[in-house]
């Protein structure tokens, strides 16, 4: 729209990226590791003179908040697209940041935010803080490098592990340490600034709703922001800005006390964010503005848009982050292939922002989202029913999605009355991770079902070739010599495996398993099934991939596989290996060979897709050999331990 030609630079993990095909012109910069590719200033910086680029912008991550690279910029006379490098360094490191905002009268969070990085210092810090405390990363972000810590005893281990994580995350290991809120609601200002003097704030965006500390939904407004708190903190988001000279856009993060309520003396200056953000689409859905078309129109020395006076808020607007991960299981980052992939329709109120097509792999190079999905309506109510409308009509087969996740998280009735804090997940575990037995065994139903009518399917595909149409071989109905056609399926649900019975009634079927009985009926076409599931008529889609098969409906997915029978299989031997649950690399060993440990105990630390996960004891026993040391990348099921369990 603003007549400007694009350049995407792409890794060899990205050759077939939806970006490279989107942009007018597109420049390879590397192998796939991050590290060889979007992290390659030089390389970037080619692609950029190559092309004749006359402006680089850095998007939400990898080179996004670092001034070597904006200086980089500025030197190869190329306008960043961003704020300056001294903006950068100022808010770059946490500690060096909260003594700023105190001289601008910006309030922060007490804690310690000094050098000193002794670990018996720093223990002696959090003990006059007092406890709960949060360890940071200094140079952090996105919830890498922090741990909470409830007392004394657990310090020592969350240190060095924080540590540890920011070193490998960040290339620096110094923390800060802060007072832990019981009821913190995290709220961010997004601001802007041009080179003219001009700097305003476009309203708040609440992200309390976190896991491992990182955001999984964000909105705006935030709900319960009384209006004076909205102008104060405002103010001070935008005093922020100008105290270290800001250009562009940026997200002043605060959090806030919410134990009492909102109130506009309870809030605290946490860090700011020297980019566009990811949740930024809420931002553009409540004030009618385009923010990237702002940073092109400010890093081109444009004065602001708008000024103040000028903005306001109009409706209520929901970003849900759509994750490969497995949410029963710690929110470990998954990997696979995008077999089926079809999100919402889209809208004046549905947006859906993705960078991955139907096909495209989910691969441990890179953070595992697959999209942001983002409603808009008038009122908060009405944009909570269109998000949960927009998450029942977002059906992806062939890697495990937090989906049903965000749709469980978001029809909580705590969340409906706007109950936020960053703790929220935890609190309400069970009624998020809710299974609904009955909705269960209808799904089940409708898999085998589909399984029926694909068998029934193949059979009369294979009848069709004989020249004998009164033989039993011509029969799709589960023919049987002097008895009820009888079929019978093995199913895999979520790990269980259910046999299934089918007695043959005309055109019905009668379904018999340890889930119940039901009566059946349908037709097949294509990945339309037409179901009739005890007179209760519905259409369900259903994909077939290499992972199994994959079954939507308006109720929930399903993912199952139709289990063979495998005469060769034979009970495992007692002992054996820990595999690895996703690629990644060995961060640290927490053992040698030959040492004993009890269950639970860690035994080696993985890294993947920005995370840690430590590999533990199943029982105890002894580590008898570990297979990968530190720096190993290894491929998810990889045997990385081999474990002697005490006998009895």
């Amino acid at each position: 729209a603003m007549g400007i030609r694009t350049v995407a630079v792409y890794s060899d993990a990205d050759a077939g990226a939806m970006h490279v095909a989107m942009a007018d012109e597109a420049v390879l910069i590397g192998p796939s590791p991050a590290a060889e590719s979007y992290l390659n200033i030089a390389a970037i910086l080619a692609a950029a003179k190559r092309t004749g680029a006359s402006a680089i912008h850095p998007g939400y991550g990898f080179l996004s908040e670092n001034p070597l690279f904006a200086e980089a910029c500025a030197d190869a006379g190329i306008i960043f697209v961003g704020p300056p490098a001294s903006a950068m360094r100022a808010m770059g490191a946490k500690d060096a940041a909260k003594r700023l905002m105190e001289q601008a009268n910006v309030p922060v969070v007490p804690g310690y935010h000094g050098d000193n990085q002794d670990a018996d210092f720093l223990a002696a810090q959090a003990e006059k803080i007092g406890f709960p405390i949060l360890i940071k990363a200094v140079a952090g972000g996105g919830g890498r490098g922090m741990r909470r810590v409830d007392n004394a005893g657990e310090f020592a281990a969350a240190l060095a592990s924080a540590m540890r994580e920011s070193k490998a995350a960040f290339g620096d290991d110094k923390v800060l340490i802060e007072r832990y809120m019981a009821k913190p609601r995290h709220i961010e200002i997004q601001v802007f600034a041009d080179n003219h003097g001009n700097a305003v704030h476009l309203y708040e965006r609440d992200c309390s709703i976190q896991r491992r500390h990182q955001k999984v939904i964000e909105e705006a407004p935030a709900p319960g922001m009384p209006s004076a708190m909205r102008e104060k903190m405002g103010a001070a988001a935008v005093q922020a800005a100008k105290a270290i000279g800001y250009r562009g856009a940026g997200t002043v993060e605060f959090i806030a006390d919410a134990s009492k309520g909102l109130r506009d003396d309870s809030f605290y200056f946490i860090e700011m964010n020297t980019r566009l953000q990811v949740e930024h689409p809420v931002t553009e859905m409540i004030t009618g503005q385009d923010l990237v078309e702002w940073q092109l129109r400010v890093a081109a020395g444009a004065p602001l848009p708008l000024a103040q006076d000028q903005l306001e808020i109009r409706g209520h607007a929901f970003e849900a982050r759509i994750y490969a991960e497995d949410a029963d299981h710690d929110f470990l980052p998954a990997t696979g292939t995008l077999a089926f992939l079809q999100p919402p329709e889209e809208s004046d109120h549905v947006r859906v922002d993705t960078g991955v097509l139907q096909g495209d792999s989910i691969s441990v190079h890179y953070d595992p989202m697959i999209a942001k999905l983002i409603v808009w309506d008038e009122d908060r109510e009405r944009a909570l029913t269109r998000l949960a409308r927009a998450l029942r009509d977002y059906r992806i087969a062939g890697t495990v999605t937090n989906i049903e996740f965000l749709y469980n998280l978001i029809t909580t009735p705590a969340f409906r009355a706007a109950e936020l804090d960053t703790g929220f997940i935890e609190r309400h575990r069970d009624a998020i991770f809710r299974r609904n037995p009955d909705a269960d065994a209808k799904l089940a139903a409708l898999a085998a079902l589909y399984l029926l009518l694909r068998r029934a399917r193949a059979a009369g595909e294979f009848a069709a070739t004989t020249t004998d149409p009164w033989s039993p071989w011509y029969s799709a109905h589960g023919w049987r010599c002097n008895d009820a056609p009888v079929q019978q399926f093995h199913l895999l649900l979520d790990g269980r495996e259910i046999l299934f019975t089918t007695t043959a009634d005309g055109d019905r079927h009668h379904l018999h398993s340890d889930l119940g009985r039901a009566v059946i009926a349908g037709t097949l076409n294509g990945s339309e099934l037409h179901a009739s599931l005890d007179g209760h008529r519905q259409l369900v889609t259903v994909t077939a991939h290499d992972g199994g098969y994959s079954l939507f409906t308006r109720d929930g997915a399903l993912h199952f596989n139709e289990v063979q029978t495998d005469a060769g299989a034979g009970e495992e031997d007692a002992t054996g290996g820990l595999t690895a649950p996703m690629n990644g690399t060995v961060t640290a060993l927490r053992v040698a060979p030959g040492a004993r440990v009890a269950k639970g105990d860690p035994i080696l630390i993985m890294e993947a897709m920005k995370m840690e996960h430590s590999i533990r004891a199943p029982a105890d026993g002894v580590v008898a050999e570990i297979f990968y040391g530190v720096g190993d990348l290894v491929d998810g099921g990889a045997e990385l331990v081999r474990f002697e369990p005490d006998a009895g």
